[in-house]
């Protein structure tokens, strides 16, 4: 059991937040640490374990904060160091650690950095970046934001060169090749640790890595560097953690973990967030049993972590056309609710016309993964986007803490607050808030707190052995996780029907039953071993065997 703490990553609930759009303390309409600070209980209610934080460092705001000009400070509009190290140290006292953004594949062109390299070709900061005098062919190929940008490279007209941006043009790329660079990498993760970070969630880790296009060959193979910087933050801090993100085939997402457990700690698992889509549209436990049976291994103390939304757009740039096609129609079917050809940018609750049964299926599903779940801020009350909020950002709309007019996030009026609040009808402060959902037991928030309880007293998801549960019908998806003599059985019904069907158990010698530790439905298991499960629409069950060892733990 030890290892539940010692390896806390594996066991963790995540809650990522944009600072900025949280809460707001002193009416200026955007949100701050102080007031993040303030917010720590109902964080601390729910069950969350660690606070992930987007960008908040000085910014020029071109790209939300992920165009950084300063990496050792924060941003004046969200508070000060001092208020950062406050949240910092309440957030530890209710238990929960807290990890940031390292966003290193690239700087804001507002930078000193690249303000001095951009000052004389023989400045000694011109080779942090990458520049060419014309584009290589050998360069790296794909445009990651194709409605901004037509090509990797920018013409700097005052040096006469082009520089490498995979991202924006405003945000050109760091040079890892060069070993001040990844000094410099190094210097920013072990001042973070010393402020108290518990870790970082590593932006764009496939771009990070990528030399191509850079002229002068890079010492040392890049995943070597990325073991170093591990092998660099383990010594600083022996429990930090590191969380990639990869969204590549999974063979490849598995060269970022390292061998044994030298780079990355844990990868956001695109892939199986995109056959949940998949799965959800069908109604087919299909996508799902392919995904995880492709997953590759990973060293023991290692996890995926898995997410039903994240902050940027659903990706579906692993599905073929006629499958992303197959969700656009389901989930966005209007040209607005979609983004670069490849993704959606709703909310779960739209996009499940507020099902609530629905809803809740999908998250106990997502939690009972074989990883660790990471929540999206305004997820446990069934928050909605605001598409009127320009591309990827329609689902980073304020809090809504109350049904106030500025939802509670701020006591600025409405149209003075960094973003609009949620204004589709039926899905405003109005009418979806903490506030409201506190006092009602059968609300969402109330399920959710529920929910992540279950999940942390399960630590056999996150150290056990899983596999199928072998539930012949499609609907179905079933899970088992076996761990120190302990097994429970995790069924979801994905279909809009109620369904009953039974299977073959194995091992069930020297149980002593099952019980229901969460969700609804009929179960039975004969003595030879047959389970027979009924499951409403949109069901859930988990079962957990009655065993000597786990009767113990339980308390009988």
């Amino acid at each position: 059991m030890s290892r539940t703490s010692d390896v806390w990553w594996k066991n963790a609930v995540f809650y990522c937040l944009d600072v900025e759009t949280f809460q707001d303390s002193d009416g200026d309409g955007v949100g701050d640490f102080r007031g993040l600070s303030q917010r720590i209980d109902h964080l601390a209610a729910l069950g969350v374990t660690c606070i992930w934080l987007m960008p908040f460092y000085p910014t020029p705001n071109h790209d939300d904060g992920y165009d950084i000009v300063d990496y050792y400070s924060v941003d004046p509009r969200l508070g000060s160091m001092g208020d950062f190290v406050e949240f910092v140290r309440t957030a530890a006292d209710r238990g929960i650690r807290v990890i940031a953004d390292l966003v290193v594949n690239h700087t804001s062109d507002q930078h000193p950095w690249f303000q001095e390299a951009c000052s004389d070709r023989n400045s000694p900061r011109r080779d942090w970046y990458v520049w060419r005098d014309k584009i290589p062919d050998h360069g790296p190929t794909g445009v990651v934001f194709p409605d901004a940008e037509d090509s990797n490279w920018e013409w700097h007209e005052a040096t006469g060169q082009y520089y490498l941006h995979r991202f924006y043009a405003h945000q050109p790329d760091l040079n890892i090749s060069n070993p001040r660079v990844r000094e410099e990498i190094r210097k920013i993760t072990g001042f973070w640790l010393q402020i108290g970070l518990a870790g970082f969630r590593v932006d764009a880790v496939p771009f990070l890595l990528e030399t191509k296009g850079i002229a002068s060959p890079m010492a040392l193979d890049p995943h070597d560097w990325l073991a170093d910087l591990r092998s660099f933050i383990s010594r600083r801090q022996g429990d930090a953690v590191l969380m990639g993100e990869v969204n590549l085939p999974y063979e490849e997402v598995r060269r970022f973990y390292g061998q044994g457990s030298s780079e990355l700690n844990m990868c956001l698992d695109f892939n199986m967030n995109q056959a949940l889509a998949l799965a959800l549209v069908r109604q087919d436990a299909g996508p799902l049993v392919h995904c995880l049976r492709s997953m590759p291994s990973l060293h023991p103390d290692d996890a995926w972590a898995h997410f039903a939304r994240n902050h940027d757009e659903w990706s579906l740039d692993k599905l073929t056309e006629a499958e992303r096609q197959e969700v656009f129609k389901a989930f966005g079917p209007r040209e607005d609710m979609q983004l670069f050809g490849r993704g959606l940018r709703r909310r779960i609750p739209t996009m499940l016309d507020g099902n609530q049964a629905r809803i809740r299926m999908l998250y106990s599903l997502v939690f009972a993964l074989p990883g660790a779940p990471v929540l999206f801020y305004g997820e446990e009350i069934g928050m909605a986007e605001n598409l009127d909020i320009p591309g990827r950002l329609s689902v980073r709309a304020p809090m809504q803490w109350s049904d106030h007019p500025s939802a509670g996030f701020s006591t600025a009026p409405p149209d003075q607050l960094r973003r609009p609040v949620v204004s589709a009808k039926g899905w405003g402060p109005a009418d979806v808030s903490v506030a409201a959902e506190d006092r009602d037991q059968d609300s969402l928030l109330n399920w959710m707190q529920r929910l992540i309880r279950r999940r942390r007293e399960t630590p056999e998801i996150a150290f056990g052995q899983s596999s199928f549960v072998p539930v012949p019908k499609a609907q179905i998806f079933g899970l088992r996780y076996d761990w120190g003599g302990r097994t429970v059985l995790l069924l979801h019904n994905l279909g809009e029907t109620r369904c009953k069907t039974s299977c073959q158990i194995d091992g069930t010698e020297g149980w002593d039953g099952l019980s229901c530790f969460s969700g609804s439905g009929k179960f039975d298991l004969s003595d030879d071993g047959t389970l027979t499960v009924d499951l409403p629409a949109f069901g859930t069950l988990w079962l957990r065997a009655a065993t000597g060892a786990a009767t113990a733990i339980n308390g009988g």
